[in-house]
């Protein structure tokens, strides 16, 4: 049993971002293993102080990184809140549970795992955003401290997808090729993610940019679907499973270099796949860091500050953290820095800033703190939850910090 592995050593604790804040061995990494093989063996019951301390978590998945015995943490968690969710025990009633109302279960099984639907939101979105019901909705107080305001708040500005001509209709959708501009070099598909192909659109048009100048062609299969992290980490591996199953037939169909993936979750996910498709999926930053054809490409000089967040699962999971800087030390003159305390989770971490408002605000505090008092004009992340759910408290402050992806950052210096 993985649980097994875990021989208690502690190591794990001061990288756990839940620990740091309560001090409770309970929702520490071996404490929360510990309690796992208690529900597991029957010696501790499936009950509501047990879901309160999985459901805290955030599988940041930092543990990982530090435990000498390996132990595969995010597995676990994942597993337990399988078993959770298929739980009939009377006491998982409990009214202090978290339960997930019909409307969450309608928007994750018909929104999020058929994100085709999203591209007919898109008008909708942009118009109220146009008409000024977003912000009205946010200085109005009607939804106060509901999820839904969260949502309100978070939501970035509606931008339209690009089409292999360059044009942006709000009735069109995304095209299945993009040629290259540059000397061809080779052929990638590029994964839209669910929330990304809607609150995302600049960072996937600038990917499909600079890998078209760069000389690859891009692909973007139209029957891909959302990558399975939000139904796998809310215990629902059965369509996990089907989304995973949906998007390996879509991409085997072509030929492809690399699939790309903008979001460090959904690439963690993908990378759970079977080994062939794995195999395949690459960070945008690590490629393009990576490629060639460079030699040729005008990058515009910025003397401007670039503060650098790593998300947990690019850091953590992907093992790719370090080539956004070396990405961005392309660009002439730019200083390219860490932002301080990148070990420990922002408190996105998916629906988690829903679920767990309370912990994420205080996550979350620590890295407005970090920002503060810098003399900085970017924050750059490479996960759409990190950036929103960031970007978000910075606007409530006033700040003037832009957060966007490090692709974006240096598209725009491209163009420039």
């Amino acid at each position: 049993m993985e649980a097994d592995r875990c021989v208690s050593c502690g190591l794990c604790l001061p990288h756990c971002p839940t620990y740091r804040i309560t001090l409770s061995e309970a929702d520490s990494p071996r404490g929360r293993i510990n309690l796992m093989s208690g529900v597991a063996s029957g010696r501790i019951p499936m009950n509501s102080r047990f879901v309160k301390h999985i459901d805290s978590c955030l599988t940041c998945r930092s543990c990982e990184a530090v435990c000498p015995n390996q132990v595969a943490y995010g597995q676990l968690v994942d597993k337990a809140r399988a078993m959770i969710t298929t739980s009939q025990f009377s006491t998982l009633k409990d009214e202090t549970i978290f339960h997930k109302s019909w409307l969450r279960l309608f928007i994750e099984n018909e929104l999020i795992a058929k994100p085709k639907r999203f591209d007919a939101l898109r008008p909708l979105l942009f118009l109220y955003q146009k008409l000024g019901l977003q912000a009205l909705l946010n200085k109005s107080g009607l939804l106060k401290k509901t999820k839904f305001s969260i949502l309100n708040k978070q939501l970035p500005y509606i931008y339209i997808p690009r089409t292999s001509s360059n044009k942006t209709s709000l009735t069109k959708s995304w095209s299945k090729i993009y040629s290259p501009t540059g000397t061809p070099r080779g052929e990638v598909g590029l994964f839209l993610g669910c929330v990304a192909r809607l609150a995302d659109v600049t960072t996937l048009n600038d990917s499909i940019y600079a890998l078209n100048r760069l000389g690859y062609t891009v692909h973007v299969p139209p029957m891909q679907t959302c990558c399975g992290a939000i139904h796998q980490h809310g215990g629902d591996s059965i369509t996990a499973i089907q989304l995973a199953q949906k998007n390996v037939a879509a991409f085997n169909e072509l030929n492809l270099n690399a699939i790309i993936t903008t979001n460090s979750g959904c690439g963690t996910q993908l990378a759970k796949y079977h080994s062939d498709f794995s195999a395949r999926i690459m960070d945008i930053s690590k490629f393009l860091e990576t490629t060639d054809g460079w030699k040729n490409i005008r990058i515009a000089p910025s003397s401007n500050k670039i503060m650098v967040h790593d998300p947990c699962t690019l850091r953590n999971v992907l093992h790719s953290s370090e080539h956004p800087y070396t990405l961005l030390s392309r660009i002439p003159e730019a200083q390219v820095i860490p932002l301080p305390g990148n070990d420990q989770c922002c408190g996105a971490a998916g629906t988690y800033f829903l679920d767990q408002p309370v912990m994420a605000k205080a996550l979350l505090d620590d890295k407005i703190a970090a920002l503060n008092n810098r003399d900085l004009r970017f924050l750059v992340t490479s996960n759409i939850g990190c950036s929103m759910h960031i970007s978000s408290m910075l606007q409530n402050l006033d700040s003037k910090i832009e957060v966007l992806h490090p692709v974006s950052l240096l598209v725009r210096q491209m163009k420039t």
